[in-house]
């Protein structure tokens, strides 16, 4: 019996991990999965609901390592990660994504000789001043395998001096959840219950620290809101962290004075797909909504000066506009108007991605 530990903290990695988790059902009687949450995102709206809405079992260890700056976080979870690869000794870790629970159980890992895959890796925004970046590029040059999900990231590896037969073309785990529940969305009263029957609206995520920590950022969002509203309802889904940066400015008032502008609590991830996939237009800085939304064909701006998911713009239904108020209104109208690109679906994105991930650890990396 091989161990496999995959590692979990922020809200994506579980809709990554659960496909992947369920791959692994055909081999338990050879591998057995244990699931660490690493308490990264410890408000319960941001983690918790994505265990039961994609059937995870429990945590098998959960950290609680909660908040705090990038140091002390990145330095919590090693400690503490690092007591369950003494306990369990692992065959093999798998980190998903590129937050700081993926760099600090990687490198525990590597540290007890423990090998590790990347689940998502290869991916590049070459915006160093982006914390996942960081994370991205260190977790990739230590990893053993590596799993991509578009030429992009096999092109950056290969320049980074990563041997191409560790590298493997699979897919997008994110796809395999949002096919795998894409029928059950349709259950979701989200739209009726937000009173938008028959009601065209824009979806928005906003989280970036480049985005929401500044007065300036906030600010123009609220001009994109307020010019937005005059065409069409909006529906925002609130972080944690940009509510606390809304009220830290002050700009609680200019917000609710938006009549069109409908402020909710996270939402799980059924509710969100009904939403996104009924939405006229997406504006975001999230990096795997600009994969759903090429995935659904619902047109996306990327309020960000760059990608680290390239393919959604060459041949996806995004655009990047950054935070600039008329460059964002202007690409509003044009898909308003019916004046945007359909985008296709990029090569092996068809719901497969984890059982290929499965079989080629099973098979290959862990000699079974």
């Amino acid at each position: 019996m091989k161990t496999i530990v995959s590692v979990g903290g922020a809200r994506p990695n579980f809709m990554k991990l659960g496909p992947f988790h369920n791959a692994l059902t055909p081999y338990r009687d050879r591998i057995r999965h244990l699931i660490v949450h690493t308490g990264q995102h410890y408000d319960e709206s941001m983690s918790k609901v994505f265990f039961d809405e994609f059937g995870l079992p429990a945590p098998d260890f959960s950290l609680g390592v909660g908040s705090g700056t990038h140091g002390q976080q990145t330095a919590k979870i090693m400690v503490e990660f690092e007591k369950v690869l003494e306990k369990m000794r692992p065959d093999l870790v798998v980190v998903v994504g590129d937050v700081n629970s993926t760099l600090a159980c990687s490198i525990a890992s590597v540290k007890l000789g423990v090998p590790v895959a990347h689940i998502e890796a290869g991916l590049r925004s070459f915006d160093r001043t982006m914390p996942e970046e960081i994370n991205r590029v260190l977790t990739d040059a230590i990893s053993d395998y590596l799993f991509v999900t578009e030429p992009s990231a096999i092109a950056n590896l290969i320049k980074e001096g990563v041997d191409e037969s560790r590298i493997f073309y699979v897919g997008n785990v994110m796809v395999d959840s949002l096919l795998a529940y894409r029928d059950h969305s349709a259950a979701s009263n989200i739209i009726e219950n937000l009173g938008l029957n028959g009601e065209a609206y824009v979806l928005v995520t906003l989280h970036r620290p480049t985005n929401v920590d500044t007065s300036e950022g906030l600010n123009t969002i609220a001009e994109i809101f307020e010019r937005v509203s005059h065409d069409r309802a909006i529906v925002f889904p609130l972080h944690p962290r940009t509510r606390k940066m809304i009220g830290e400015y002050g700009l609680g008032k200019r917000f609710e004075r938006i009549a069109r502008l409908k402020v909710i609590e996270p939402v799980g991830y059924l509710d969100f797909l009904k939403l996104m996939e009924n939405s006229t237009l997406v504006l975001t800085d999230s990096g795997g909504i600009q994969e759903e939304t090429t995935v659904l064909g619902i047109p996306c701006l990327t309020l960000r000066s760059n990608t680290e998911r390239p393919i959604t713009v060459e041949i996806g239904t995004n655009r990047i506009t950054g935070l600039d108020a008329d460059r964002v209104l202007a690409a509003c109208h044009d898909v308003f108007e019916g004046r945007f690109k359909k985008g296709s679906i990029p090569h092996l994105w068809d719901g497969k991605a984890a059982e290929r991930i499965a079989g080629i650890l099973v098979n290959k990396c862990l000699g079974e």
